[in-house]
């Protein structure tokens, strides 16, 4: 595991991403795990406002959405291949991701960048990846069920070592279990990492 670098101000090993739909926002919850592995306290309560001409969800403290305490926003307006910076609460950039649109065609592949290291994000098994595109051509399906259980494996480009790691569980809405082996990996990063990989995914 990296560690010549310090940690990040906010390190969560292992967290988990729950989805809730509504008719115009997606709603995210993501909660901390316990030891045991089942979930904790909520950490951050996420909104994508869909319809919007740059692409943006922002995390609060709790559902009453009282504190905003950060957010990912596009860099450029309805464009594949954007970029998203990540803010903390005050503004103040902790890093950016983006999607490879090309490598994307066949196998989801995502770039992360932060302070500390680059890393590149990818479906872990490509033939999963090719019979989830084929499913969402199927009118209504591909946007109302996925049969298909998927996860990121990112890998630091420089060391090839594991920085994150988001598996798909099977449910009826969408939850992933995410775990975080690397501490130079801010956790407001890492959630907004994970919760792009389920709301930016069909983009």
């Amino acid at each position: 595991m990296p560690s010549e670098q310090p940690p990040a101000p906010m390190v969560v090993p292992r967290f988990f991403v729950k989805q809730r739909i509504t008719v115009m926002v997606n709603r995210y919850e993501i909660r901390t795990a316990n030891p045991d592995g089942s979930e904790g306290p909520l950490m951050a309560f996420a909104e994508q406002k869909r319809l919007k001409l740059k692409e943006e969800v922002t995390f609060f403290a709790d559902e009453s959405k009282s504190r905003k305490v950060f957010a990912f926003k596009a860099r450029q307006r309805l464009d594949v291949h954007a970029e998203h910076d990540v803010f903390d609460e005050y503004g103040q950039p902790l890093g950016y991701f983006s999607k490879q649109f090309a490598a994307s065609l066949l196998r989801s592949t995502w770039n992360l960048t932060t302070p500390a290291f680059q890393a590149v994000g990818r479906e872990r098994r490509p033939v999963i990846a090719i019979l989830r595109r084929i499913w969402e051509f199927i009118p209504w399906l591909g946007d109302i069920w996925v049969p298909f259980v998927f996860h990121f494996d990112f890998l630091d480009t420089a060391t090839g070592k594991t920085v994150m790691v988001s598996e798909r569980q099977k449910a009826i809405r969408d939850r992933y279990d995410v775990s975080v082996p690397d501490p130079r990996l801010d956790f407001r990063v890492a959630a907004s990492m994970a919760v792009a990989l389920d709301a930016l995914q069909s983009r």
